[in-house]
């Protein structure tokens, strides 16, 4: 895999968000971001746990060097407020794919315009900068808002992979797949932007 595929610095703009890379000096403010433990019910492990966070987030930045993956803190334009974090993985260039994973976000934040809007700028820098193939997402079978989340966005269901991680406590996740393909995004990011835009009107109150 080449690390040249996502150059670095990658910078991502969307309506509300801002996507920047992530870097050591983000992550005692992206820690305050993640400590509520709501977050993490269907993650493999609490990512609130200092010693688990810096675990997780120091190995991504290693794995960016590999060119493996590509992590994101997710910021507000208007404040700059870090309000959680995204992340490119299981990068293949060889086979233009990758993965649209380690998304989270501060729970006042969950149902608003911020996950389209965060989608949209991730999904439009794959298709129409990157020109992948494939772009897939996953996430805990049981985990019924975060697969409506997926669905919404125009993730389509493949299945679900059974005992597919390991996690902290030691019990095993199965994992829902979903994906778009680049000739589905067309259409997925003409429904993505209306259902932005719905998203947005709403939050006007208009």
């Amino acid at each position: 895999m080449s690390v040249s595929w996502i150059p670095h610095p990658t910078i991502l703009e969307g309506r509300l968000v801002k996507l920047i890379p992530l870097e050591e000096r983000h992550l005692d403010e992206l820690h305050t971001a993640a400590k509520d433990k709501r977050i993490w019910e269907f993650y493999s492990g609490d990512w609130s746990v200092r010693e688990t966070f810096n675990r997780v987030y120091n190995g991504s930045l290693k794995l960016r060097e590999k060119g493996i993956e590509y992590p994101f803190v997710v910021t507000l334009k208007s404040t700059g407020k870090i309000i959680g974090s995204t992340r490119f993985m299981d990068i293949g260039s060889y086979d233009k794919r990758l993965e649209i994973g380690g998304t989270w976000y501060m729970p006042e934040y969950w149902a608003t315009a911020v996950n389209p809007d965060c989608k949209l700028a991730l999904l439009t820098f794959a298709f129409e900068t990157l020109h992948a193939k494939r772009v897939q997402l996953k996430t805990q079978h049981d985990n019924i808002r975060s697969r409506k989340a997926i669905e919404k966005i125009g993730g389509k269901f493949e299945g679900i992979i059974r005992k597919h991680m390991l996690k902290d406590d030691g019990s095993f996740r199965s994992s829902a797949y979903f994906s778009i393909l680049d000739d589905e995004w067309l259409e997925v990011k003409n429904n993505l932007e209306e259902f932005l835009e719905k998203k947005l009107m709403k939050q006007k109150g208009t």
